[in-house]
């Protein structure tokens, strides 16, 4: 509401493209978010919006920047957790830590302050200290068993604390209470369980399309042996029709009727 119409319909198309974008093409979506922070600057959603496109490209300092800008401007604490992972994208898990112990920490609602508790879990991990990992996640909200938009990604990041403990057969139990919570496909829990339990995937699409692929390389050598076959006999037919051609020009009759060469 703070720009002019059309630059606002402009700024918001750009910041629409990087909402669509962000998963599958983070690179494009970070190009929109370039032209939505050309156009408007000040509004703090173009900030953040710029903010998470760095952060999916690993610009790690350029998403921490954003992100403190956008801070700013609105007075929130909803980015604390990222802009901490920030700090660990750039290779400074103790301040992660320690701002996993900051007050704005109590001022997050129920999700953001589980996902601190992830990002100071995975500060641990950073510096080595894996047991530290296995001890930062056990909370209420592991231990309950209603399922929340987060609740799988906590199971599966304590099972993974927890193999990295050599704590195996736990680490399976929770993998497969984070496979139970994922509904929406966003950890890879099945391939880790298929993995402890030594089952091999086939693909078998990838399979087919190999076979497929070898046919069409051996059918195209094939056709190209053809039409090199057809080619060397087209030559050699010509050669001798220039032979005999050639011949037939180099014979005339004498005046006494006999052939002249």
């Amino acid at each position: 509401m703070s720009l002019p119409k059309t630059l606002a319909e402009d700024v918001a198309r750009n910041l629409v493209m990087v909402a669509n974008l962000l998963d599958e093409d983070p690179e494009q979506a970070y190009a929109y978010s370039r032209i939505a922070l050309r156009l408007a600057s000040r509004v703090a959603a173009v900030r953040e919006a710029a903010g998470f496109a760095s952060y999916a490209t690993g610009k790690y300092s350029e998403a921490l920047a954003e992100f403190r800008a956008a801070r700013r401007m609105t007075g929130s604490v909803e980015l604390w957790p990222v802009m901490a992972d920030c700090e660990r994208g750039m290779g400074r898990p103790e301040r992660a830590l320690a701002m996993a112990g900051e007050p704005e920490v109590q001022k997050l609602d129920k999700a953001g302050q589980v996902e601190m508790r992830l990002v100071a879990a995975g500060a641990r991990k950073d510096m080595g200290q894996a047991e530290a990992a296995v001890v930062t996640l056990q909370s209420p909200e592991l231990a309950s068993n209603s399922v929340q938009p987060w609740t799988a990604r906590l199971r599966y990041a304590y099972a993974d604390a927890l193999l990295e403990v050599g704590r195996e057969a736990e680490a399976r139990e929770w993998f497969a209470k984070a496979l139970e919570a994922d509904q929406g496909g966003m950890t890879n829990a099945s391939d880790r369980l298929a993995e402890m339990d030594g089952v091999e995937f086939t693909d078998v699409l990838s399979e087919i399309e190999e076979v497929e692929d070898a046919k069409d390389t051996e059918d195209t050598v094939t056709e190209e042996a053809e039409e090199a076959e057809e080619t060397e006999e087209v030559e050699k037919a010509q050669k001798v029709e220039t032979v005999e051609e050639s011949k037939a020009e180099g014979t005339d009759t004498g005046a006494d009727g006999g052939e002249r060469k």
